[in-house]
C-alpha cells in the first residue's frame, strides 16, 4: 500500500447505487491539467481588460500583464514540455496526458486567448484610448509636416543603428534574439533562377524605444511603432532591391537555465556563462502579423524548427501588446486609473521610538501592500545603525533595483557587524540582478552565500542578533513575499515581526543549515522544506479528517498561489470524504477538481483577480476547535516541497491569529466583486453578488486607512522624547527617501 492509499482510503456512501463507485483518489479524471489551469489564470487576468468597470488605463495594464505572463509561460513551461517531447520522455501528467497531448491542448487554448486579447484591444481598449486623445497611428496617417519630421528622426537617430540582412547563400538565416521584433521583407526577383535574394530581415533593436511619440496638434499623445517606421523606409535599407511585401514577427525561445551544480566549482561564474547562452535557446513560438504570406510563415517555421500548426500565432494588431502600456506610462490622467492608494504606515511600528522594544512587547503583523513595507525597511536600517546589533542575516530572492535593504546590509557590514546574505542566484528572470547585488554586497564585506546545493532558497527570513541587558536577543522577521520594496506596493503579502525565543532559535538553525549544512535535531516552530513540510501538510490534512470522523470541529481554509501536488490533492479529497469542509483561495493554478460527487462535494475553490496580485500563503486548520494558522513562502507544489528551501511558521499571538482568520481570510471568502469560482469541469465563472457587493482589496485599503487614523497622535500634545537612535534615524530617513525607480507593473507566476 502506498502513502496515498494509506492516507486517503476511498469510502463509499451508503446510498451509492451498485456499479457507481467513486474513483480512486489518484484517478487522472480527478485532476485538472497544470498548464491548462495556468492558462485559465491568465484568461482571468485578460478578462479584467474587458470590464467596463475597470478604469481604462488599468485595462491596458491588464493586457500588458497578460502578454508578459504568456511570454514567461512559453519560455519555461512550453519549452519544458517540448524538451520532454524531443527527449522521448513518456511520463504522463497527473491528469494522464502525455507531453504531446498537453502541447496540442495548450496551443488550442492559447490561440483562443490570443484572438480574445486582440479583440479586446481592437474593439474595447484602443477606441477608448483614441477618445481620450491617445493614439497609435501608421506614418501614412500623419500630416505631411509630421511625416517629414518623423523621416528626419529616422535618418538621424534610427537608420544608423539598423542592420539590414538579405538572405542568400552567403548570408544565412541569422540568430534572432529572444522576444525581439523583426521586420521581414520580400524582394521582387528580376529573373527566374536568379541568385538574387528573395527575402530580407531587419531586427528592430531593443535599445531603441518601441513607440515613438509624435507631436500632433489637437491630440494629447500620438505614437508610431518603430517597426512601422522601418516598413516605411524599407527601400532605404535595401536600395538595390525592390521590396514587394513586408511584415513583422517575433520569436520566443526556451529561456530556462539548466545548471549541474555538482559540476560547478563557482556557481556565480557558471550562472553568468549560462545567462549568456540561454538567449540562444530553441525557438518555441513565432508571433507574426496576420498579413504575412503563408509561404513566408512556412519558411520561417523551417528555419526556426517549430511546428507551424501549433507554435505560430498570427495576430491582427501590434506584436506584443505588453509594450502598449508605454502609450500612457507618463500620463497624468488620474481619472483613467484606479483611485490613488498609498500604503499606510500603521501603528505600532509607525509610532515606535524603539522598534526592538515594540517587537519585544508583542508580535507585529503587517498586511502588504495595504500596510506599508517601509516598516520592514526601517527595521533593517535601524538594525544597521544600532551599535548594540551584532549580526544581521537575511535571505534575498528578488530584491529589485536600488534596494534600500541591500544598502542597509552594506552599511551594517561597513560598521563592523557580522552580516550574512543568502542570495538566490537562480531566481528566474532576476538572475542578472541578483548577481550584481551579490557582487556589491561582497565588496562591502557582507558574507554572501548561495544556499544549499541543488535547492533554491525561497524562504523569506531576516534575523537580527542584538546585545541587551539580559543577554543576546534575537529578532525575527518572516514574510510570505520577497524583500522587494517595488513589488511590495503591488503584491499582497504578510509580514510577521517577533522576538519569541523559539522563533529566534529556529531562524538561527535555518541560517546554519543554509550556510553550514547543519540541520538541527528539531525545529521549535518552523516547518521547513525539504525537511518535512510536505509530510507536515499531509499530516495536518489527515488530522482534520480524524476530527471530522470523531464529530469534532474540522475545516480548512487555505490561501495560496498554486495547488498542484498530487499527494496533497488526494489528501484533500480524502478529508472531504470524511466530512471536512474546505475553502481554497487559489489565485493561479489549481489542479484539484471541486464539486465531484462523492469525492469533493464540500470543497470550494475561489480565485481573486484585482488591482493587487494575491501572493500570501495562509493556512487555517480548525483542529477540533483549537485553531491553527500558518503562513509560508511555499505553495502546495512539488517544487516547493522537494526542490526549494521554504519555511512555514505559525501565528501564535491570539489576537493576530483571530485577525488572520476573521479579517483577512474571512473578507476574502466573502468577496463577490472580484472573485471567480472553479467548477468541476475545470472552467471558472465570475462570482455574482447576491447581496451587497464585497470587494476584499477595497475593504483592506479602508481598514488600513482606519488603523492609520485611529492611532494618529492628537494635535497639541508635546512631542515624544528622542531616543538614542533618533539621530541615525534622521540620517536613514534621508537615505530611504532617495529617488527610486518607478515600480514595474509586472506579475510573476514564479514566486
Amino acid at each position: 500500500m502506498n502513502d496515498i492509499e494509506r492516507l486517503a482510503p476511498v469510502t463509499v456512501p451508503e446510498d451509492t447505487p451498485l456499479g457507481v463507485l467513486p474513483p480512486r483518489l489518484d484517478d487522472p479524471s480527478l485532476f485538472i491539467n497544470r498548464e491548462l489551469s495556468w492558462l485559465e489564470f491568465n484568461a482571468r487576468v485578460l478578462e479584467e481588460a474587458a470590464q467596463a468597470t475597470v478604469p481604462l488605463l488599468e485595462r491596458l495594464k491588464f493586457i500588458g500583464i497578460f502578454s508578459t505572463n504568456l511570454d514567461e509561460f512559453f519560455m519555461v513551461r512550453v519549452a519544458g514540455l517540448q524538451a520532454q517531447q524531443y527527449g522521448d520522455v513518456e511520463e504522463l501528467s497527473p491528469d494522464g496526458k502525455s507531453p504531446e497531448q498537453q502541447l496540442s491542448e495548450i496551443s488550442t487554448r492559447a490561440h483562443e486567448l490570443y484572438d480574445e486579447q486582440y479583440r479586446i484591444w481592437r474593439e474595447n481598449v484602443l477606441p477608448e484610448l483614441v477618445e481620450q486623445g491617445i493614439a497609435l497611428v501608421k506614418p501614412d496617417e500623419l500630416s505631411a509636416d509630421d511625416k517629414a519630421a518623423l523621416d528626419r528622426h529616422f535618418e538621424r537617430d534610427i537608420y544608423p543603428v539598423l542592420t539590414p540582412i538579405a538572405i542568400d547563400p552567403s548570408h544565412p538565416f541569422p540568430h534572432l534574439r529572444n522576444k525581439s521584433i523583426t521586420v521581414g521583407v520580400f524582394f521582387e526577383r528580376q529573373r527566374e533562377r536568379s541568385n538574387e535574394p528573395s527575402f530580407g530581415l531587419v531586427q528592430v533593436p531593443a535599445t531603441l524605444p518601441r513607440l515613438i511619440r509624435v507631436p500632433v496638434e489637437g491630440k494629447a499623445r500620438v505614437f508610431v511603432a518603430l517597426e512601422d517606421l522601418v516598413f516605411r523606409h524599407a527601400g532605404m535599407l535595401f536600395p538595390q532591391l525592390k521590396v514587394t511585401e513586408h511584415y513583422a514577427f517575433r520569436v520566443t525561445r526556451n529561456f530556462d537555465i539548466e545548471i549541474d551544480e555538482d559540476e560547478a566549482e563557482d556557481l556565480l561564474l557558471t550562472l553568468q556563462a549560462e545567462l549568456r547562452r540561454r538567449d540562444r535557446g530553441h525557438a518555441v513560438r513565432l508571433e507574426v502579423s496576420s498579413d504575412a504570406p503563408a509561404d513566408s510563415i512556412q519558411w520561417l517555421s523551417r528555419e526556426l524548427d517549430i511546428d507551424p500548426n501549433l507554435d505560430v500565432f498570427r495576430v491582427s494588431g501590434p506584436l506584443f501588446l505588453g509594450d502598449m502600456t508605454r502609450l500612457t506610462s507618463s500620463s497624468e490622467r488620474r481619472d483613467l486609473r484606479d483611485e490613488p492608494f498609498n500604503p499606510q504606515y500603521v501603528p505600532p511600528l509607525r509610532d515606535a521610538e524603539d522598534f526592538f522594544a515594540t517587537i519585544r512587547e508583542h508580535d507585529v503583523l503587517l498586511h502588504h501592500p495595504y500596510e506599508s513595507f517601509e516598516a520592514v525597511v526601517d527595521f533593517v536600517l535601524h538594525a544597521a545603525e544600532d551599535p548594540q546589533v551584532l549580526a544581521i542575516k537575511q535571505t534575498l530572492y528578488r530584491t529589485g533595483g536600488e534596494s534600500p535593504l541591500v544598502r542597509a546590509l552594506q552599511r551594517a557590514a561597513e560598521l563592523g557587524k557580522q552580516v550574512t546574505a543568502v542570495v538566490e542566484l537562480k531566481a528566474r528572470f532576476d538572475e542578472e540582478s541578483n548577481i550584481q547585488w551579490a557582487r556589491a554586497l561582497e565588496r562591502s564585506g557582507v558574507n554572501v552565500m548561495y544556499g544549499l546545493l541543488g535547492f533554491k532558497t525561497h524562504a523569506k527570513v531576516l534575523l537580527v542578533v542584538r546585545k541587551e541587558a539580559t543577554g543576546l536577543r534575537r529578532y525575527v522577521h518572516l514574510a510570505t513575499g520577497n524583500y522587494n520594496q517595488q513589488t511590495a506596493r503591488l503584491y499582497e503579502d504578510l509580514s510577521l515581526f517577533t522576538a519569541r525565543d523559539e522563533f529566534g532559535e529556529d531562524a538561527t538553525s535555518l541560517f546554519n543549515l543554509l550556510t553550514g549544512y547543519s540541520a538541527p535535531a528539531k525545529w521549535n516552530r518552523f516547518i521547513v522544506s525539504p525537511l518535512g513540510l510536505h509530510e507536515a501538510i499531509l499530516g495536518m490534512i489527515a488530522r482534520e479528517a480524524q476530527h471530522a470522523r470523531a464529530g469534532r470541529p474540522a475545516g480548512i481554509v487555505a490561501k495560496m498561489n498554486a495547488l498542484v501536488d498530487a499527494d496533497v490533492i488526494a489528501a484533500l479529497y480524502a478529508a472531504a470524504q470524511a466530512g471536512v469542509s474546505m475553502d481554497l483561495l487559489v489565485r493561479g493554478i489549481c489542479c484539484l477538481r471541486p464539486g465531484v460527487p462523492g469525492v469533493s462535494d464540500d470543497i470550494r475553490v475561489h480565485a481573486i483577480i484585482d488591482r493587487f496580485l494575491e501572493h500570501a500563503r495562509i493556512f487555517h486548520f480548525v483542529n477540533g476547535g483549537d485553531d491553527e494558522v500558518y503562513c509560508s513562502s511555499a505553495d502546495w507544489m512539488p517544487r516547493n516541497f522537494r526542490r526549494r528551501v521554504e519555511v512555514m511558521y505559525p501565528i501564535t499571538d491570539a489576537t493576530l491569529k483571530r485577525r488572520v482568520i476573521d479579517e483577512i481570510l474571512g473578507t476574502m471568502r466573502a468577496d463577490n466583486a472580484k472573485a471567480w469560482t472553479l467548477e468541476a469541469t475545470g472552467g471558472y465563472r465570475r462570482t455574482r453578488p447576491d447581496s451587497a457587493p464585497t470587494r476584499s482589496q477595497q475593504r483592506f485599503m479602508e481598514l488600513a486607512r482606519e488603523r492609520a487614523r485611529e492611532a494618529e497622535p492628537l494635535l497639541g500634545l508635546a512631542p515624544k522624547p528622542l531616543t538614542a537612535l533618533s539621530s541615525p534615524r534622521t540620517t536613514l530617513e534621508k537615505l530611504r527617501r532617495r529617488k527610486r525607480k518607478k515600480p514595474k507593473r509586472r506579475r510573476r507566476d514564479d514566486d
